[in-house]
């Protein structure tokens, strides 16, 4: 399998587990099955549409290719059969699904800019908005406080991951062991910030108040 090969498979399965986070935060709003499908796809669909466009790569990678959303309704579908006639999918089952596509978003966004030549600074922007922009539209829509604005750490892991992968090539490593280094490296301080309440330090202007007080 070559690289293209790699990320174009990696792509479609970050389309597929996000489509499932959407799936399951339309799920957790009581939304119809068209609903469901609209959050999926904004979620799936979202971070990679914005990257693309202001990179100015056209056409957006879903409408060269529609087989991205057959792979974002499939998604979403499965997810709401599952739970619906096998088993009730847990509360957490939406953070880790979430962390999964966040790792491979990241470093396809990032991966994606490096081919247009952009600075280093651009090239972590785009990884952190393909990770992040369709979980804050699908939050947004949902009418709940997007994860990159709580406090657990979130679009710090995207960082970390766009910057270990870009380090990784400038090292010398092959695209393999780069990607799947970076991947880990941001699904793990994701799962990790949601096990054990990771988390920056707040800025909060009360509590300096109350101290003067």
């Amino acid at each position: 399998m070559n690289i293209e090969t790699l990320f174009y498979l990696s792509d479609l399965f970050g389309v597929a587990v996000f489509a499932v986070t959407g799936a399951l935060m339309a799920g957790r709003n009581a939304m119809d099955l068209f609903g469901v499908l609209v959050i999926a796809l904004v979620t799936a669909l979202g971070g990679g549409t914005l990257r693309d466009l202001i990179l100015d790569n056209h056409p957006v990678s879903w409408i060269g290719n529609e087989l991205y959303l057959v792979v974002a309704s499939v998604g979403a579908l499965g997810t709401v059969l599952w739970a619906r006639f096998i088993k009730p999918l847990p509360e957490k089952a939406l953070l880790i699904a979430d962390a999964f596509g966040l790792a491979v978003f990241t470093v396809i966004g990032t991966e994606v800019a490096l081919r247009d030549e952009v600075p280093v600074s651009t090239a972590v922007i785009m990884g952190v908005m393909t990770g992040v922009a369709g979980g804050v539209l699908r939050d947004v829509l949902c009418n709940q406080i997007p994860l990159i604005f709580q406090k657990e750490v979130y679009a710090t892991a995207c960082i970390a991951g766009s910057l270990v992968y870009m380090g990784l090539l400038q090292l010398g490593s092959g695209h393999w062991a780069a990607t799947g280094v970076a991947m880990l490296v941001v699904l793990a301080t994701r799962i990790a910030a949601i096990y054990w309440g990771l988390a920056l330090p707040r800025f909060h202007l009360m509590d300096r108040k109350k101290h003067r007080g």
